[in-house]
């Protein structure tokens, strides 16, 4: 016995597109989740580590350039390096071509700190993506591709999957 097709219901489509769009955010948001409690037990939060790894990848930055890397205002920048240097992993120093703004960079401590933070995230990024057989770890990575394209018209598209930050 044949199922009928159901009639073509624009709306529909919108509606489980819609329902799609919220399970993946709530998938993405718990192995965010997951991935952030395992790194800030290492020692260094996944919103930390993305301002250090702008830093490893970039070099020395004014706090302006570092606020536009990151997609971020300035003020929460600024906020951000402020911990970062009280904890010992960014400096700020003179900026040689002006003195009156400040480079940030990476210290030693700040770059032992992001290497262990990574590992710490990659291990739980391994575990839970490395439990998808090889095809299905392709399929996912075709589909994100396809979400990727289909969000730039909404002026907020990713730097790309393989731009290191977690």
């Amino acid at each position: 016995m044949s199922r009928a097709k159901p009639k073509k219901d624009p709306g529909r489509r919108s509606r489980a597109g819609a329902d799609l769009g919220l399970r993946y955010l709530s998938v993405a948001y718990v192995v965010r989740k997951t991935v952030d409690d395992q790194m800030i037990a290492s020692g260094l939060s996944l919103s930390r580590a993305k301002v250090l790894q702008v830093l490893e990848r970039e070099g020395p930055l004014r706090q302006a350039s570092l606020a536009k890397s990151l997609r971020l205002a300035p003020r929460s920048v600024t906020q951000s390096i402020e911990g970062l240097e009280r904890s010992g992993l960014v400096e700020r120093r003179p900026d040689p071509d002006d003195q009156r703004c400040k480079l940030v960079l990476l210290t030693p401590k700040g770059h032992a700190t992001l290497t262990t933070g990574m590992e710490a995230g990659q291990r739980v990024l391994r575990s839970i993506f490395g439990a998808l057989e090889p095809d299905r770890q392709a399929d996912l990575d075709i589909l994100l591709t396809d979400i990727e394209a289909a969000q730039d018209g909404y002026g907020r598209s990713p730097k790309g999957h393989n731009g290191g930050v977690i």
